[in-house]
């Protein structure tokens, strides 16, 4: 069981470890609003053992990911429809990818960044709200190589959480409407190869993360558990933070052994922490 830090937000998720400044960030979703029912997004910082504050308002995220050159934070932004860049140093935003041939994206929400830049993405509609639909129906997985966005997999029901295996030889994609993760091969240009199910079953699969020796730990909102796999998908045991809607994990501290998991049920959302035995890939 994960002891709870702190509870009380609207919805937390996205968690990313800054090795650099020592702290946590993590998005928090408020309701929806506006004529588009859109969900705002603040950005928070947790710098342990007990300080939160506000990092950037109304940042639009959901997920997000440290840059290759740990300058920036890479997030999943649908208050804008794109992939977008903090820079940590002034806070100002950038555009990562702003479309997929000219259409916009249904509601990025999940990153993964590969040491040397490349970035995946996952773009269900979870947070479209009533903004139209331009990518026909489908939800999918995206890639970006320099500046140019390509599609991994437009068959996958609401693709939700994103890692890379610590060599960035395999890309794992969570689809939370069909309780599987699915593997992908992932080429040295960063293209990808051929799909496969790395868990047939967990209770609709969100956030993840990964350890340095490759093993997969897997937030699960229905059943509020982090399912931790092998390599090879065999489930080697769970973690639990609160009772309800688990969101996201990341690794994080000086040594990054503390597991910290977003959970909770809207609008009584909270972060919990577990010190483990193995330290955390830093992605």
């Amino acid at each position: 069981m994960a002891p709870k830090i702190q509870s009380g937000f609207s919805f937390l998720e996205g968690p990313v470890w800054v090795a650099e400044g020592g702290y946590l960030l993590m998005s928090d979703m408020a309701a929806g609003s506006g004529p588009y029912n859109v969900q705002p997004s603040t950005i928070r910082r947790f710098t342990p053992p007990a300080t939160f504050d506000t990092f950037i308002a109304n940042a639009g995220s959901n997920g997000l990911a440290l840059s290759a050159d740990a300058q920036q934070i890479i997030a999943a932004t649908h208050d804008q429809r794109n992939l977008s860049a903090y820079r940590l140093s002034d806070r100002t935003r950038s555009t990562v990818s702003a479309n997929y041939q000219g259409r916009a994206f249904n509601s990025p929400n999940d990153v993964a960044v590969r040491s040397d830049g490349v970035t995946y993405f996952t773009d269900p509609n979870f947070q479209r709200g009533n903004r139209s639909d331009q990518m026909n129906g489908r939800t999918s997985v995206f890639r970006v190589s320099n500046g140019q966005v390509s599609l991994v997999d437009d068959r996958l029901r609401q693709p939700n959480g994103i890692a890379l295996s610590p060599d960035g030889t395999a890309l794992y994609v969570g689809a939370y409407s069909e309780n599987k993760i699915y593997k992908y091969a992932v080429q040295p240009d960063g293209s990808t190869g051929a799909r496969s199910v790395f868990v047939s079953y967990l209770g609709g699969p969100d956030g993840v993360t990964i350890d340095c020796a490759g093993n997969v730990y897997w937030a699960s909102g229905s059943d509020a558990l982090v399912h931790v796999y092998s390599p090879a998908g065999t489930q080697l045991g769970t973690i639990r933070a609160g009772t309800s809607g688990t969101t996201n994990v990341a690794f994080g501290g000086p040594d990054r052994q503390t597991l910290y998991i977003t959970s909770g049920p809207r609008n009584d959302s909270g972060l919990y922490s577990v010190r483990l035995n193995i330290p955390g890939y830093p992605y």
